[in-house]
């Protein structure tokens, strides 16, 4: 576990860096011991190793396991049984996660003990932040957080997710700490009603635009998001500049008391500069124009948000993309310690304080013929293998498989660095094909290339396999918008379709194979959605449990809900109609 600290003290946070990752090895051991020790009589663990602590009977007898095989416990916990069935430690809290992966949200169990690490593991960040950026005293990041409404299980224990978890600590003892590093005040971020908060602390940035040094979300999505709500309101939010005076429509008592604070009086020169900067043409480089002291901007764009990368490179106008952490709502795994790395050169660095890490080491092949996969702890792994990483937590999740897909890229010390690269599962099958979420992301990467030349910007996607035709066939969902302001997006035929054969060509030589030889495979479809559609994705997955602040378009959907909200904004539709190629030397290629 990590250490207290002085996050302000960055000689000290930095040297706590160097020690924990130089004895990499050994904390995992310490780690490991001490989850079992505390554990050793917990239900679940009794029924595995009947009270040995040591690592190889853990190895030998311990299960690897998956949410599924897990929920059970969770369940009963949920229900009213005492929560040493899985830990030593009250649960104060079940953590929802962003169900989007998987379409609902799994719950997670969390104590105040690992509440205090997470917190401990985002300070260690900002010493490592200030190292490689500079700025003023006064200056202060921007960065927009949503909370969502709490549910109750039957046993009372409280439903939340992390985001919400994190703001909802913050106690009158340590509300300094956000007060000093953050533009919008806590209470309009812990704002439930999602569309009063993002307003409010819209209102709050461009009124203190010289003292925002950082701007920011959890991921990049949720960005883009902010940056699409501020093109539909920046007129009013101008107005109430002018004016000195809120809208009406903010009705939420902490909102209308935080905001007071800021909007103490007009301000017409201030809403005429922001108003010139809005209403020009192209909204190229926004960010930098309306917060022009701002240095860089942190979310995450890694994974399945690399595809955002343009945009936020459009609108961000060259401010560098900072991908801070991989956390998931499991457990927090590493950080970036290159905070200035292109967002394609991105690794974390594991801290292996946080959890005790093993690897499945991941091949295709073993994917596809069901072949074990070799588990290796954190050290050993290899430069240049993707592995999905299975942690053994002290909140009690033994042995527990993340479902994601990592890279090692090197080592920090005797810490392993990764890349992330994605989901595991298989998104998209319809006969021999299977393609992985890796695979769909860099093929649409490719083709939406076709849409530069003509001002066009893919601003979301997913993805589903039809069956009702024979043969079944790939079908995307594309959202696209133009860079130029006020300009309807009418995409040429002939683009989308070869924006489709661009995808195809890109996907494997089974797919490829699929559709040329054995024709048991149909000509990939692309279905345009109108503008808004994937934000009415969104609020169909939030009304079922995920946030705004976790919120992950899924890259494949299979929810029969979500699939005709989707299909009840599509605009045109286009099919691919050359055939991708394929040669037989790629029959073996990836064996």
């Amino acid at each position: 576990m990590l250490t207290k600290f002085d996050p302000t003290n960055q000689k000290a946070c930095l040297s706590l860096l160097e020690d924990i990752t130089s004895n990499a090895n050994q904390i995992q051991d310490s780690v490991l011991e001490a989850i079992l020790t505390r554990n050793a009589h917990t239900e679940y663990l009794r029924g595995f190793l009947n009270g040995q602590v040591d690592k190889q009977s853990f190895k030998n007898n311990l299960p690897v396991v998956t949410y599924e095989d897990y929920h059970s416990y969770i369940d009963r916990i949920a229900n009213g049984e005492p929560f040493d069935l899985i830990c030593d430690r009250p649960i104060i809290v079940l953590l929802a996660s962003s169900g989007t992966s998987g379409g609902v949200p799994k719950l997670i169990p969390f104590t105040a003990e690992e509440l205090e690490q997470r917190m401990l593991f985002m300070s260690l960040y900002r010493p490592i932040l200030f190292k490689h950026i500079e700025g003023r005293s006064e200056e202060k990041s921007l960065m927009f957080y949503f909370v969502t409404k709490e549910s109750e299980t039957a046993s009372g224990l409280m439903v939340r997710t992390m985001i919400t978890c994190v703001l909802k600590s913050v106690t009158p003892a340590n509300k300094f700490i956000w007060d000093q590093g953050h533009i919008s005040p806590l209470e309009i971020s812990t704002c439930e009603d999602t569309t009063q908060s993002m307003y409010c602390q819209l209102l709050c940035g461009l009124l203190e635009r010289g003292n925002v040094s950082r701007l920011g979300a959890p991921f990049a999505s949720t960005f883009l998001k902010v940056i699409r709500f501020l093109e539909n309101h920046w007129s009013e939010l101008c107005s109430n500049i002018r004016t000195g005076r809120v809208s009406d429509w903010i009705t939420d008592a902490n909102c209308v008391s935080g905001i007071g604070k800021f909007l103490e009086a007009p301000n017409p020169e201030l809403a005429s500069l922001i108003e010139q900067e809005c209403s020009k043409t192209s909204w190229e480089a926004i960010v930098r124009r309306l917060w022009p002291n701002a240095k860089c901007i942190e979310a995450v764009v890694t994974g399945s948000m690399a595809q955002y990368i343009p945009m936020m490179e459009f609108y961000c106008g060259g401010l560098p993309l900072i991908s801070t952490f991989y956390v998931s709502s499991e457990c927090s795994v590493g950080l970036n310690l290159d905070p200035l790395s292109k967002p394609c050169d991105v690794s974390y660095t594991t801290i292996p304080s946080m959890a005790y890490f093993e690897f499945f080491e991941i091949k295709k092949y073993h994917q596809e013929t069901g072949h074990d996969p070799v588990v290796v702890d954190l050290v050993d792994v290899k430069v240049g293998h993707d592995y999905e990483p299975v942690i053994t937590t002290f909140s009690g999740l033994y042995r527990y498989r993340l479902g994601d897909v990592l890279r090692v890229t090197g080592f920090y010390n005797n810490a392993p660095q990764f890349r992330f690269v994605g989901r595991q599962k298989v998104v998209l099958s319809i006969d021999m094909d299977k393609t992985y979420e890796e695979d769909l992301l860099k093929a649409v990467a490719n083709a939406k290339l076709l849409l530069e030349p003509h001002e066009l910007m893919l601003i979301d996607f997913t993805s589903r396999v039809d069956s009702s035709s024979f043969p079944g066939h790939y079908v995307l969902y594309w959202e696209l918008g133009c860079k130029v302001k006020d300009v309807k997006v009418e995409p040429d035929p002939e683009v989308m379709e070869e924006c489709c054969f661009a995808v195809e060509e890109c996907l494997d030589s089974v797919y490829r194979n699929g559709r040329r030889n054995d024709k048991n495979i149909g000509p990939l479809e692309i279905k345009v959605v109108r503008s808004g559609a994937f934000d009415e994705l969104m609020s169909f997955f939030v009304s079922r449990g995920s946030s705004v602040s976790q919120f992950k378009t899924p890259r494949s959907l299979t929810n029969e809900e979500a699939l005709k909200i989707l299909e009840a904004t599509v605009v045109s539709k286009f099919v691919s109609r050359k055939v991708p190629s394929w040669e037989l030397h790629e029959l073996h290629s990836s064996r």
